[in-house]
């Protein structure tokens, strides 16, 4: 294989590399990360839009077992559809009225449900469409090396704290401190505006990491390939 094919072989897997970790460095989310068995909880999907010359026109959100969702905020520009078996909501979807979300954009979605009082984890899978009619599908496992990995809420046991309306709150509301009960009203669960401003690659995986890092190695071993070729010619 002579300098220049080499060359490009080596340029060619960096590029696959990077990609990859573009891809995986963000991705929908739900939050709260975690709640408590039995509990009521506000639920917050956040959608990055990252696939340049196209917009997110439509996000599907399946429901997971362990979490009967009740409630969908509405958000200006999106219509919300329900798709329901027995009365229980299995999907959430969002279709934009406009464009959608362009690549440099982000948004967040909230839907009301109750979790179930033996629930373990919660596993959020989402479909992402574009306008240009490409699927980003969001149903890899979680916690693994997937580059497309469903977002997880993890389940614990305790007591729901009661709301002062019959209702009661996960450990979301639970931080607001002893004796103290949080209002029902679902703006209370709102991301504070650091959050909100956090970029959407927070839920980076470890997987994400290794791979930046292969990059780079790769980039350096082209880069000293190619060179010492150049001096033994």
């Amino acid at each position: 294989m002579g300098t220049k094919q080499l060359r490009i072989s080596l340029m060619m897997a960096v590029l696959a590399m990077l990609f990859t970790a573009s891809v995986a460095s963000a991705h929908v989310t739900v939050r709260p990360a975690e709640v408590v068995q039995g509990s009521f909880e506000v639920f917050s999907v956040r959608v990055p839009s990252e696939t340049k010359g196209t917009f997110t026109t439509e996000v599907r959100v399946a429901v997971p077992e362990g979490v009967n969702i009740t409630r969908t905020e509405p958000k200006a520009g999106w219509v919300t559809e329900l798709e329901k078996t027995d009365n229980r909501i299995m999907n959430v979807t969002w279709k934009a009225e406009g464009q959608g979300l362009a690549d440099t954009e982000f948004t967040e979605f909230r839907m009301q449900g109750r979790v179930a009082d033996d629930a373990t984890e919660l596993v959020w899978r989402a479909y992402q469409t574009y306008a240009d009619g490409s699927i980003a599908e969001w149903i890899g496992a979680p916690g693994t090396d997937s580059p497309m990995p469903a977002s997880l809420t993890a389940v614990t046991e305790g007591e729901a704290q009661d709301d002062g309306h019959g209702h009661s709150q996960g450990t979301s509301d639970a931080a607001t401190g002893a004796g103290q009960s949080a209002p029902a009203d679902p703006a209370v669960d709102a991301p504070s505006a650091d959050e909100t401003a956090a970029p959407a690659a927070s839920g980076v995986s470890t997987a994400t990491l290794w791979i930046a890092i292969a990059a780079v190695v790769l980039s350096a071993l082209a880069l000293f390939v190619v060179l010492t070729r150049g001096r033994k010619a």
